[in-house]
């Protein structure tokens, strides 16, 4: 094992003013940490369960096992307080009342990662969607405190040590889900110190048989060895004197599990492994770990297919050693390991090596190469796990592939869709950062707004003082934005920029209208609750920029103030009588009421029905059969209020009339557009009545609208969608 407990809370000689001074150097520390358990064991335990003696084993247990990782002291807080915040004893109110902003996010952090767990849901788990969420969350944490990820595994060691008397299910359970992801993870971040013991105790506990037929034949010849071992070190530590190489050397533990995965991996019996006998040689300077080995390979005959040189090209977790087996007296093999101070440091504590916070610093994040990296290899993490089997498709593909999580240039994290731009990017962070965005830069480079971030990447937005949108950025076609974030706030920016002169547009349409049939402007209050808009002006904005149709609006007020009617009996005694003054366009029939032709009619101007077009017919006064489209809001509103007055028509067989139709296309200004536009009408034969056309400067933007002459629907509809085809079209449809 690589530790073992120190504190004996039975002992009567315990103090633990004493305990925590033997854990923690500074003395402002220590007494930090000494305040922190004594307002936490004096808690109420309440409706909790757990006994305080085991949630002081379990939060001082923590303790050694995370200083000697040279873990800062808001680690050390953070893993006691997430004790006593799991149990239930303290909650985020106290969080946020008694410690600082950094502890209490640590705190957070550390319940996060309770997401890792739901890596091994099974492919058909019902849960696994809704984890995915929590998931992403964890692996933010990972990347944003990596302190996080170490007091976890920390937590993952004492629960192995617990287990050791329970019963054979649950000990397997918590062995298999740490064997198949907290291992591999304290491996990617290379803190060997943590990754031994999960790696041994879970071994112990999966395969007891072979755990303990390899622990035998270790202690076998464990004597033997050993004084082997002390003769080598002793001959090898005399020639880097000699030699004045400034080195360490001695004997190193092995592991049951790694000489288990060698047995397994290159299938070698015991007797056959080469590193059973292993001594590591630690050196001040980067030259002298090459000075040393050459000492080695005069000394004794090296085994070429044995040597790795982890210093040129290291591990992706980023270990670094070299390792040589050579043939020792007796001719028995020994494994040796040359690496300087620092890649030993490396090598037991992994990223915890580098999240040393000096007086002064605590609590600042450290730069995004950093993190960077620690991304890099959580990401790594995940390939390991997913060879497992254990990870579910759902996970692989929603946590991992279609997210890409980009750093600011302060280091702070950032998810996003995958395929997302520097634009989505900008608006990510702030609406007005997008608005402002002149420019972006990726690892220091230019790029365009359409380039799409990948995982790992820094980005910095360049912006001017003014906000300046582009109609453009919201063209599908052009690639500048992905997220429905981005496109609703660019769509709102526009929007609130057009207002004022959507507000005139709309207030003189309004009024056009409503003077024609006898009503003042005041009486379209009425229209606002039923378009849900807020208040008057509101309607006149949506009226100017066509969210809501001026004939709806005009059609509803006119329901609203309609006078009485004549009964349907009279209407349709009078049609009766007055049908054959009515002439038809060209003597022909223009509509059917029930199989009868001839009959007084009109088309309604709200909607402007054409042949083709599903229509319903209203009795009106003295004025014979208003024909409507089905889709007419005042065929609706009136068959809400006259539904006996409503009468089924068809369009008469022998019909060939045209129908007039107003068209708008609203476009991206450019050179040869109306050319264009004319050319497609042309082609179809259409007849143009009237066109008018508007431009605007600010968004580069044309409205065309276009009264036509058409014969049938299918006519229109072909129209339409030639239209929709011209390049830069942005929407043509019919009024």
């Amino acid at each position: 094992m690589v530790s073992v407990r120190e504190a004996h809370f039975q002992d009567p000689d315990f103090t633990l003013d004493d305990w925590v001074k033997r854990h923690v150097a500074q003395p402002e520390d220590a007494q930090k940490l000494l305040v922190l358990f004594q307002q936490v064991e004096s808690l109420p335990l309440g409706k909790c369960r757990i006994p305080l003696t085991e949630l002081q084993a379990k939060s001082r247990e923590l303790i050694e096992i995370l200083a000697p990782l040279n873990m800062d002291i808001d680690t050390l807080l953070a893993s006691v307080l997430f004790v006593y915040f799991e149990a239930g004893l303290l909650n985020d109110v106290y969080l946020q009342e008694q410690c600082s902003t950094g502890l209490a996010a640590l705190v957070r952090s550390v319940k996060t990662m309770d997401a890792i767990g739901y890596l091994q849901l099974n492919h058909d788990s019902r849960t696994a969607e809704s984890q995915i969420d929590n998931i992403r969350k964890m692996l933010l944490a990972m990347v944003e405190d990596v302190r996080a990820v170490v007091i976890k595994l920390a937590e993952r060691v004492y629960l192995l040590r617990q287990v050791k008397g329970a019963d054979e299910e649950t000990r397997v359970l918590l062995a298999r889900e740490i064997a198949d992801i907290y291992a591999p993870l304290a491996n990617r971040l290379g803190i060997g110190q943590l990754k031994w013991e999960l790696e041994d105790l879970s071994f112990r506990y999966l395969h007891p048989d072979t755990y303990k037929e390899i622990a035998r034949q270790l202690d076998g010849k464990r004597l033997d060895r050993e004084v082997y071992i002390d003769n080598f070190v002793a001959q090898l530590q005399q020639k880097l004197d000699t030699e004045q190489i400034r080195a360490k050397v001695y004997g190193r533990p092995k592991h049951i599990y790694s000489i288990w995965r060698k047995m397994r991996g290159k299938h070698l019996k015991f007797d056959e492994l080469f590193d059973v006998r292993a001594v590591r040689v630690v050196t001040e300077r980067l030259q002298d770990c090459y000075g040393a080995l050459g000492v080695v390979h005069t000394l004794w005959h090296h085994i070429p297919r044995e040597f790795d040189d982890y210093i040129a090209n290291p591990k992706p977790n980023g270990y670094q050693s070299i390792h040589t087996v050579v043939v020792g007296p007796e001719g028995k093999t020994v494994e040796i390991q040359i690496r300087t101070q620092q890649m030993h440091e490396d090598a037991e504590l992994g990223v915890a090596a580098h999240w040393k916070y000096k007086e002064g610093t605590a609590g600042k994040q450290t730069g995004y190469e950093e993190k960077i990296n620690w991304l890099r290899k959580i990401l790594q993490w995940q390939e390991d796990v997913a060879e497992s089997g254990n990870l579910v498709e759902e996970i692989r593909s929603q946590v991992f592939e279609d997210r890409v999580y980009v750093f600011t240039p302060t280091g702070e994290v950032v998810d996003l869709p995958g395929g997302s731009t520097v634009l989505d990017f900008a608006y990510y962070i702030h609406s007005q950062i997008g608005h402002r965005c002149i420019g972006a830069k990726v690892d220091g480079r230019i790029v365009p707004f359409t380039y799409q971030v990948q995982t790992g990447e820094r980005v910095e937005i360049i912006t001017s003082k003014t906000p300046n949108p582009k109609r453009d950025w919201l063209n599908p076609n052009l690639g500048y934005i992905k997220t429905s974030r981005a496109r609703s706030k660019i769509l709102h920016w526009l929007k609130q920029q057009d207002r004022d002169k959507n507000l005139a547009a709309g207030r003189e349409m309004l009024e056009a209208e409503l003077a024609r049939i006898g009503l003042a402007i005041k009486d379209a209050t009425v229209a606002v609750e039923r378009f849900n808009l807020g208040n008057m002006e509101d309607l006149l904005a949506a009226i100017g920029g066509g969210d809501v149709r001026l004939n709806q609006v005009v059609n509803y007020i006119q329901g609203q103030f309609r006078q009485e009617v004549p009964s349907a009996e009279d209407a349709i005694e009078d049609l009766v009588k007055k049908g054959g003054q009515k002439v038809t366009a060209g003597g022909k029939d223009r509509i059917e009421v029930n199989g009868v032709g001839n009959l007084m009619s009109h088309l309604a101007r709200c909607c402007q029905p054409v042949p083709g077009d599903e229509i319903f017919g209203f009795i009106t006064k003295g004025r014979g059969i208003s024909v409507h489209r089905a889709d007419c809001e005042q065929v609706k509103e009136l068959m809400r209020a006259h539904p006996e007055r409503v009468v089924d028509v068809v369009w008469g067989e022998n019909y060939s009339g045209g129908y007039k139709v107003r068209l708008r296309v609203l476009a991206n200004d450019r050179t040869g557009l109306l050319r264009d536009l004319t050319s497609v009408l042309a082609a179809e034969k259409s007849n143009v009545l009237a066109m008018n056309t508007s431009s605007d400067v600010k968004t580069q933007t044309a409205t065309i609208e276009l009264e036509m002459e058409l014969y049938n629907v299918e006519g229109l509809s072909r129209v339409i969608s030639k239209l929709n085809l011209v390049d830069g079209v942005l929407e043509a449809r019919r009024l």
